[in-house]
């Protein structure tokens, strides 16, 4: 015999179920309708004993008065063949009360050929309760969207709800008496019944265990469900299975997904104001948009601008064949061979019409590669190593935006996955759209900021004299340094001016203000200034003119240090406006800084300047500047000018030796203004 054939074996259980939650009564008669049997329930139910039901009769012990001949006709219809009997019927009760019962009868044969009438029966409050218990998980399980299912204790599906059904794709003939394992393979059953094997043990829910996996219904797509298990006891205790509940939040899980990646990309896009642009340095703001970018967005970035825009400000007009770009930052979630396939900051390439950042700026229009095939990676990669790199890195998607600002293509942001599973999708080409736009306005006006710098600074290098002439009595040094590359150019100037009789003129100002205007005013104050000189003035003269001439100057303020030299006389004549009193340093004595009247600077009008004389030695130095050498935003001017005597102590060094020593103690890679530095030591 096939053993799956055997009759399924029979062991004792323990008492409990159903039948004890209802407490179903029973009682034997016989046809007469004196009580011959009497059950434990019975008392429990009517409130009589046995040793006080036995032998009576039925219809007087139980019955009301007005009811006992309706209960008679009953009796005899069924002890008359006519079937059994089930009904509601009113019985007394012990205590006197009445109680609704609800009874089956029906009637029983010995081997003798007699007759006798077996009842039971039950509360019909309990019984109705139950019912409707029963008629509400019914209707709950088989008409609730969520997937319902009950296991026997051995983890066999033993029901499942239409919803569950339509969750797994299989009817529910296909489920029952099967695992999970069976019957969804696709799962991670290994997890699946561990989570059940320990709920059955222990008894303690598993609320919204979230498990994703495929089902037949839908055996191409991942879903999502949360999944809550329960034990099932019955009233005695007794474990008779597990109880699941089944909820597909794919939808929502997608959603709430979606949602965190437009809160991400708007956080993002909140950064890009904040942390792109916060200089004027082409550079730096390249390396800030690929820093903002990797890795939220991609795994490796690179910004190019082509090299054509680099050129003094001209409208480049839109780019056909081949491109020329210059790589202006790199950036990457680690090292590796993406990166080396990358061109680094500073090298300038040149691609083909077919390279796809070619294409993004050629047509202005986002390139993407959602999933790149090796057929793609020339068009991607600078060459064949390139390519063969790119591969290596295991790149897969590949995004390149153009960098757009005020109507004209500056260059392109190229981005790749090679870690992120995701490919880039079409909201990722509108966050890399709007990041590009951002960054290509910052671009733009760090290469507009950087033209005029540079023609500011070439404007004041132009007017700045050459190597001063050669100076009867005395030694000239002198230097002029811009400020750092995150500021404009200055206004800041020096001179040295021949005049009668061996003397000499020394000029050190300062127009406030910085950029082309600066220093366009800075050239016409300092042709002034050689042309007021060779009038022979007075030094207060030549200051009192050259305040006429800018204020003459639209908005226009500057400060100045003019002096005069005689070699004859060895006497300094020396007239200030507005500005920082010079320094001397003689062999003999310390270092000191000049007491002389500061007057105001040019430009205000209507003030007297005043010269004042001062005789000087050989080996007498005398330290003309501008105030970009000491003013510094985080200590007093005074500290400062201590500062400079302190480096002026001590053995002197040799001219230029001077100068370079003061501009490396003094200044700093960052400082936002420019100087001008001359000494003069008389021989």
């Amino acid at each position: 015999m096939d053993a799956s054939s055997e009759p399924p074996r029979v062991t004792p259980s323990e008492p409990g179920g159903l039948l004890d939650v209802l407490g179903v009564a029973a009682a034997l008669l016989d046809a007469n309708g004196r009580i011959l049997l009497w059950s434990p329930q019975a008392q429990d139910l009517f409130g009589w004993t046995a040793e006080e039901a036995l032998g009576r009769y039925a219809a007087k012990l139980l019955v009301r008065e007005e009811h006992v001949g309706l209960v008679l006709d009953l009796f005899a219809n069924v002890m008359g063949g006519s079937g059994p009997w089930a009904g509601v019927f009113p019985v007394r009760h012990k205590d006197g009360g009445t109680r609704l019962i609800e009874f089956r009868n029906m009637r029983l044969q010995d081997a003798h050929g007699g007759f006798y009438a077996l009842g039971i029966a039950t509360d019909v409050g309990v019984l109705r309760g139950v019912e409707r218990d029963l008629a509400l998980s019914v209707r709950l399980v088989a008409q609730s969207p969520i997937g319902l299912a009950v296991f026997d204790p051995e983890l066999r599906f033993v029901l499942v709800n239409p919803a569950l059904e339509r969750i797994n794709g299989l009817p529910a003939e296909h489920h029952l008496g099967r695992t999970v394992r069976e019957t969804l393979p696709f799962l991670d059953t290994d997890d699946v019944e561990d989570v059940m094997r320990r709920v059955l043990a222990t008894g303690t829910p598993r609320l919204d265990h979230f498990t994703t996996g495929r089902t037949p219904a839908d055996p191409d797509h991942d879903h999502s469900w949360l999944v809550s298990y329960y034990r099932l006891d019955d009233p005695a205790g007794r474990v008779i299975g597990l109880a699941t509940s089944v909820l597909d939040v794919t939808e929502s899980r997608r959603a709430a997904t979606e949602a965190a990646k437009t809160r991400r990309r708007l956080v993002l896009i909140a950064e890009a104001s904040a942390r792109i642009g916060t200089t004027l340095g082409l550079d730096q703001t390249a390396r800030e948009l690929a820093d903002l970018v990797v890795p939220e967005l991609a795994d490796v970035a690179a910004v190019d601008v082509l090299d054509s825009v680099l050129e003094p400000r001209t409208n480049t007009g839109p780019v056909t064949g081949p491109a020329t770009f210059r790589a202006l930052a790199v950036r990457a979630t680690r090292p590796g061979a993406a990166v080396r396939a990358a061109d680094p900051p500073g090298e300038i390439a040149k691609y083909d019409a077919n390279r796809l950042v070619t294409r993004s700026v050629r047509t202005g229009r986002p390139v993407l590669v959602a999933r790149v095939r090796e057929a793609d990676l020339p068009g991607i990669a600078r060459d064949d190593a390139g390519a063969a790199l790119l591969a290596e890195a295991g790149l897969h998607s590949y995004l390149a935006v153009p960098l757009t600002a005020r109507g004209e293509v500056l260059g392109a942001l190229d981005l790749k996955r090679t870690d992120n599973p995701l490919p880039f999708d079409e909201d990722d080409v509108i966050l890399a759209g709007e990041l590009a736009a951002r960054a290509a306005v910052c671009i733009d006006n760090a290469r507009w900021y950087q033209s005029q710098r540079n023609a500011a600074l070439t404007l004041q290098r132009h007017l700045l004299p050459r190597p001063p002439p050669h100076a009867v009595g005395l030694r000239i040094a002198y230097r002029y340094q811009p400020a750092a590359a995150v500021s404009e150019a200055g206004g800041d100037w020096f001179d040295a001016i021949t005049l009668t009789d061996d003397r000499t003129a020394l000029v050190v100002g300062d127009v406030m203000g910085h950029g082309i205007n600066a220093a366009a005013a800075m050239g016409q104050l300092r042709t002034a200034t050689r042309t007021l000189a060779g009038l022979d003035l007075d030094p207060a003269q030549v200051l009192r003119h050259l305040d006429r001439t800018t204020a003459g100057l639209d908005d226009t303020i500057a400060t100045c240090v003019y002096a005069v030299f005689d070699p004859r006389r060895r006497q300094c004549r020396i007239a200030l406006a507005g500005h920082l009193p010079p320094a001397l340093v003689r062999p003999t004595d310390p270092p000191e800084l000049l007491t002389l009247p500061t007057g105001t600077p040019l430009g205000v009008g209507d003030v007297a300047f005043r010269t004042t004389t001062l005789d000087l030695r050989p080996g007498d130095r005398l330290l003309l500047y501008t105030d970009g050498l000491v003013e510094t935003r985080d200590q007093p001017i005074d500290a400062r000018l201590d500062l400079l005597l302190d480096l002026l102590t001590g053995p002197p060094l040799a001219l230029e030796a001077t100068t370079d020593h003061l501009l490396t103690a003094l200044r700093h890679p960052d400082d936002q203004d420019d100087v001008a530095l001359l000494i003069a030591e008389v021989t």
